[in-house]
């Protein structure tokens, strides 16, 4: 009896999967524009599209920089999710040349060629992966399809309110994509980091109480949805309390304890923790106590930009076939973006005169986790698994 071959791996490595080039361009995009925002702050630069700098910065890191690597990590999870093959090659060198184009647009093209650009590219992710959702009847990630559909569309609205139509908030646009993202990674996160903690601590078993991802999540995007309104701030005050007291109950029963000898698994406990802080921060604000800049950036510097170094040091490392243990800049990486969070968050409690030293404080220690990223993981990204598997 012959056993049949397993095919060699073919075409360019850095298109084979989704988080190759994603994850490529999202490092890159975010040494180069968190550095671009430190000469915009300092006066050292200019927007040519007349976009007010603090839209560009704000977009730029999550409709650029994050959406990148949301797209790769769907792109790269769906084909364990559903067992389809996701785009590779050519039509995978289409959808990341688009998301490139839509970031030199933000610099170097009118705001509606901006719009138009940028619009384009979150809508084909989010066909793509509902084709690939679809075709699996893959019921359960269906809600992050919704997610991704109404992300496409706050873009949308964003821009949409930077060219002059007069019912849609830029800022308001912005908010929406960030309580957007802070849901999915309620979703996503709610999945892997118990599996991940579970899988390296022997004798360990994660249980959680049926009612508390469901309450924690639907509390979560209710008190956000209020506070993108902009309406009921009591209320939303009320609700962003009780939703950060659930996601820190939820994070307790996953073991954070556990991780503390792992660098590669606690930085993604780490991260979580940032989110019931941030909707804590948030409840605050809605109640007058505090700005909303703390919050913000919480969730956004903290939360998200912790969970997306985390994230793409250990996806990155398995799919490239490399073991899941954090080198020394991975482990500086991790801190950096740490430290850029809560200097971030502390700011606005500064007095005046140290609030400007501050934000270069935070953008210098972000602008350096991020090189640290590519310095080590860019070679890897370009070049087959060292396993000489596919992918």
């Amino acid at each position: 009896m012959y056993m049949l071959k397993t095919p060699p791996p073919t075409g360019l490595p850095l298109l084979r999967l989704a988080f190759r080039p994603f994850y490529l361009g999202a490092a890159v995009a975010g040494v180069a524009w968190m550095a671009l925002w430190a000469a915009l702050l300092s006066g050292h630069a200019a927007l040519p599209n007349r976009l007010p700098p603090i839209y560009w910065h704000a977009h730029e890191m999550l409709f650029g920089f994050v959406a990148a690597v949301i797209v790769g990590f769907l792109l790269t999870a769906g084909k364990v999710w559903t067992g389809l093959q996701t785009p590779r090659g050519a039509p995978l060198a289409a959808l990341w040349l688009l998301w490139l184009a839509g970031r030199i647009a933000s610099v170097a093209a009118p705001a509606p060629v901006f719009a138009a650009i940028d619009t384009l590219f979150l809508v084909a992710a989010a066909l793509v992966f509902a084709t690939l959702i679809l075709r699996a009847r893959n019921t359960r990630n269906l809600k992050v399809v919704v997610v991704l559909a109404l992300l496409a569309a706050a873009n949308a609205a964003f821009h949409l309110g930077s060219i002059g139509v007069s019912w849609a908030d830029p800022m308001r646009a912005l908010h929406a994509g960030l309580a957007l993202v802070v849901i999915l990674v309620s979703i996503v996160a709610g999945r892997v980091i118990p599996a991940f903690t579970q899988s390296v601590t022997p004798g360990l078993r994660i249980t959680e109480p049926r009612w508390l991802t469901p309450a924690a999540i639907g509390c979560t995007a209710l008190g956000l949805a209020l506070w993108v309104a902009g309406s009921f701030a009591a209320l939303g005050a009320a609700t962003l309390a009780v939703a950060a007291i659930l996601q820190a109950l939820r994070l307790g029963r996953w073991a954070p304890a556990a991780s503390r000898r792992r660098p590669i698994l606690w930085v993604l406990h780490a991260s979580y923790a940032w989110l019931p802080a941030g909707l804590a921060l948030l409840a605050a604000a809605e109640a007058g106590w505090i700005g909303s800049a703390a919050g913000v950036h919480a969730l956004a510097v903290g939360c998200i930009g912790g969970l997306v170094i985390g994230m793409m040091t250990r996806t990155a490392r398995g799919h490239t076939g490399r073991d899941l243990t954090a080198s020394r800049n991975e482990i500086a990486a991790y801190a950096l973006v740490m430290a850029a969070a809560l200097v971030r968050v502390a700011a606005p409690g500064l007095p005046p005169q140290w609030q400007g030293t501050a934000l270069f404080v935070a953008a210098g220690a972000w602008t350096l986790a991020f090189a640290l990223f590519l310095a080590q993981f860019s070679p890897w990204l370009a070049s087959p698994r060292a396993d000489g598997r596919d992918g």
